[in-house]
């Protein structure tokens, strides 16, 4: 009797979560091409304008960090996403679902190395403080692949085909002991079938892909205050 009870409350919660992730998908759906670039209560980077100005989808997200913004700037560069049990299930799911799977070239760990040998380039920087990545690509693809193009360049690419990204790190000051690290993703079309491709792809995948951005919240958090911990018991 235990056990059937256990299975039915499995059972049930899986089909609440599923019940779930559908709305969600059918929402993002309807709602893509909406995107707002303010009154979102997450400050605005005014930089990734230069890139993306008119975007088909915008991000945003920050969390409040005890430590300061260049020891949170560092932490975020050198965040590893991997050693989060849910992002790994996360793109061991996009892979069986997009049948991206096999071999594949081992990669640096930490995020920021890890997209620059896929292929992002960077498009802007303010060191210890912000930096902006981007790349053209076709995430609707099993095996993805970034082309990075100069900054001069990637507003004004319009090649047939694509998505073009553009995300940012960033790290602001809120005195001597505390920060916001924020993070953005801008994303853009080149061309209607592309659009609607993309949009279909992040119907599917943006409550994975929303998953992983508050991870890397969590998991940049929490390094930047051990860090600053330790700086403060070392004197």
């Amino acid at each position: 009797m235990r056990t059937r009870r256990i299975v039915g409350a499995v059972a049930a919660a899986g089909a609440v979560a599923g019940a779930a992730y559908l709305a969600y998908v059918v929402t993002a759906y309807r709602r893509y091409g909406q995107a707002t670039l303010d009154a979102t209560g997450v400050a605005r980077d005014t930089v990734l304008d230069r890139f993306v100005p008119s975007p088909e989808v915008a991000e945003r997200h920050a969390v409040r960090v005890a430590a300061p913004a260049a020891v949170t700037f560092q932490a975020a560069m050198h965040l590893d996403l991997r050693r989060s049990p849910t992002v790994r299930a996360i793109f061991a799911a996009r892979e069986l679902v997009l049948r991206a799977g096999g071999a594949q070239a081992e990669r640096p760990r930490e995020f920021v190395a890890e997209a620059l040998a896929l292929g992002w380039g960077i498009l802007a920087e303010d060191p210890g403080r912000e930096v902006v990545f981007g790349a053209v690509t076709q995430p609707w693809e099993g095996r993805v692949h970034f082309r990075a193009l100069p900054p001069e360049r990637f507003a004004e690419f319009h090649e047939p085909g694509y998505a073009k990204i553009a995300w940012t790190l960033a790290a602001d000051s809120l005195g001597p002991g505390a920060s916001v690290f924020r993070t953005e993703t801008r994303v853009t079309t080149t061309d209607a079938a592309s659009r609607e491709r993309f949009r279909r792809y992040w119907a599917r995948f943006s409550p994975g892909i929303l998953l992983i951005r508050l991870e890397s919240l969590r998991l940049v958090r929490a390094d930047a205050e051990r860090r600053a911990r330790g700086r403060a018991s070392r004197g």
